[in-house]
């Protein structure tokens, strides 16, 4: 496998790259991490089962979109493919670095001017991806209550009831959130999606996005993600704020955003995150 991946990158560089350093960082889920080099030039591989080959391409063509900006460091989609046992995607290997006030402040800035770029006349993508590793249904829709409560709160709960995680009334918490977002008509913009301080860093002073969950869609719901596991640095809120100020109705929705990723959670790892979703829907009532 490597030896053919190694003909790939040679093939995207048209130079010849052979690594004998390979090095597994992590696994979760369906992939594997590895950084790889020839002595000189270092990769980050991820690697999957030949039949979860779609999480990697849409990843690929999600790095690829964000990149399309210019307003952060995101790592180089270099090789995205498929061997007879695995599929793997070559990222481009960034050495990040914690970042200082400043560098949060600049964050904060990049991603309201994000926000601003590209925006579509519909909700969702030209395709469906994941979030994290739940597959994330995608369809254009013109009326964002419906998007949300549909295809991000519906199909979060259908997947957990299959699964018996959560039970509810699916059509009723559907049509609670179509209300509670009715008339909020935000712009459609470009989103990473999984916004949280995992999906973060910082290179040569630039701050970097990786692993994105994109659509296009309410900015609200990437800040709504930064304040899912505790707040970033308040330097980033300043910063978003100076370039794009929220609304005040922004804390009357966060919860119902927030609850999006709780449910994944809860479909993912459980625990906690059942009794924490249980109550959001509790609270609903």
């Amino acid at each position: 496998m490597w030896h053919f991946i190694s003909e790939q990158i040679s093939d995207q560089l048209e130079q010849d790259f052979i690594c004998d350093d390979i090095r597994q960082l992590h696994e979760q889920f369906y992939t594997r991490a590895f950084r790889i080099s020839d002595g000189q030039r270092r990769f980050f591989v991820k690697v999957t089962e030949v039949a979860e080959l779609s999480r990697l391409e849409t990843e690929a063509q999600a790095l690829e979109k964000l990149s399309q900006s210019d307003l952060f460091k995101v790592p180089k989609v270099i090789v995205v493919g498929k061997t007879s046992q695995a599929g793997f995607l070559v990222l481009e290997y960034l050495h990040m670095q914690d970042g200082s006030e400043q560098h949060w402040y600049r964050f904060g800035q990049q991603l309201a001017r994000l926000h601003q770029s590209d925006q579509q006349q519909m909700y969702g993508w030209q395709e469906d991806n994941y979030i994290g590793a739940t597959p994330q249904p995608n369809g254009w829709q013109k009326k964002w209550c419906q998007f949300f409560a549909e295809q991000r709160i519906g199909y979060m709960l259908q997947l957990l009831s299959e699964k018996s995680i959560i039970q509810c009334n699916v059509e009723k918490v559907v049509e609670q959130v179509k209300r509670l977002l009715a008339g909020h008509t935000p712009p459609a913009s470009p989103l990473h999606g999984d916004l949280w301080q995992g999906n973060t860093g910082f290179w040569k002073d630039k701050p970097v996005l990786y692993d994105p969950a994109f659509y296009y869609g309410d900015r609200e719901t990437d800040i709504a993600m930064t304040e899912f596991f505790g707040r970033f640095p308040e330097a980033f809120y300043r910063g978003y704020e100076e370039i794009w100020p929220l609304s005040d109705h922004y804390q009357y929705r966060k919860p119902v955003y927030q609850l999006y990723h709780n449910l994944n959670h809860a479909l993912l790892f459980q625990g906690q995150y059942v009794h924490s979703a249980q109550s959001q829907l509790n609270n609903m009532d």
